[in-house]
């Protein structure tokens, strides 16, 4: 992995420990403070002991160090290769990110290394200078927990003036849209971004609507050939799910989402082809029935 978290703990917690060194603060109970709030719990029994004792040769036993300058963690060729990359990606631009320093770098990859073939072609507009201003307006009032004033248009072309409570942004990989998820006002609950014409923060409002968001739960019956599990997998990743093998080659996967999300899960879910099947509940099953037979209708199958 190029970063990680978890890998790069331990690093962060010597370096650290090191630089408490060299600034004199040679006392253990210090160096063990480093270590649990660098590190992991269990960090305790292996770090300052392999120290000490000269396992790892950056402190020794009297807690003095034989390094004389405080340590650096510079970036490797492939990680300023993976920070350029992402760099290019257009949405980088919502959230004021800037990296410098790369400009004669190499990006690991550009967006015509892969193909991504079911997502749509009318994804927001990511270099609107408008649309980028009401995205930080958005992702500030999260931050601050204020409510917003916003402005939006009705697929019939209406414009709607509400003020909501926003819980949160959400992505769509498929739709390659932002959502406002919020609450406060029944119109207001999801709010493609593309649709907000006007947002600014507020002091206060008087919710009109709350609604706490209904959760539900499916079963698919995946067959594994052509990665059908991993791709699955990949798929629903950021949703709380549960695996059981039913059978050779075959998976149950019990996903848990918001109703909300339906019409979603259910292209989702098409999009595997014959591998996937909905097991329960019956109501979703139809679901699937219902959008086939209409595709079908059209001649789409």
């Amino acid at each position: 992995m190029i970063f990680n978290e978890i890998y790069s703990a331990y690093y962060n917690a010597v370096a650290k420990m090191i630089t408490a060194v060299l600034d004199g603060k040679t006392d253990q109970k210090t160096l063990s403070q480093i270590v649990c709030d660098n590190a992991f719990g269990e960090s305790m029994l292996t770090v300052l002991p392999s120290l000490k004792s000269g396992k790892w040769q950056l402190i020794k036993a009297d807690l003095t160090t034989p390094l004389k300058h405080i340590p650096t963690l510079p970036l490797t060729l492939m990680q300023k290769q993976w920070l350029k990359a992402i760099s290019l990606d257009p949405r980088i631009k919502l959230f004021g990110a800037e990296i410098s320093g790369l400009e004669e770098v190499e990006p690991l990859f550009t967006a015509d290394d892969y193909l991504i073939y079911d997502k749509y072609s009318d994804g927001d507009p990511y270099d609107d200078e408008d649309y980028i201003k009401r995205f930080r307006i958005i992702l500030s009032a999260l931050k601050e927990k204020q409510p917003l004033k916003i402005q939006t248009v009705t697929r019939k072309g209406n414009t709607v003036s509400m003020t909501v409570m926003p819980q949160r942004l959400e992505y769509s990989e498929k739709d390659d849209k932002f959502r406002l998820i919020s609450t406060g006002c029944r119109y207001g609950e999801i709010v493609n971004l593309t649709r907000i014409k006007t947002c600014e923060k507020c002091s206060a409002f008087k919710a009109h609507y709350h609604a706490a968001p209904i959760r539900e739960s499916m079963t698919l019956r995946v067959v594994d050939e052509r990665n059908a599990l991993e791709r699955c997998l990949l798929h629903f990743a950021h949703f709380e799910k549960r695996v059981e093998r039913a059978a050779q080659k075959q998976y149950l996967v019990h996903i848990r989402y918001d109703k909300s999300d339906e019409t979603e899960m259910v292209i989702r879910i098409l999009s595997f082809g014959p591998m996937v099947e909905v097991t329960a509940p019956n109501e979703f099953r139809n679901l699937i029935i219902d959008r086939l037979k209409s595709q079908k209708s059209c001649g789409l199958i």
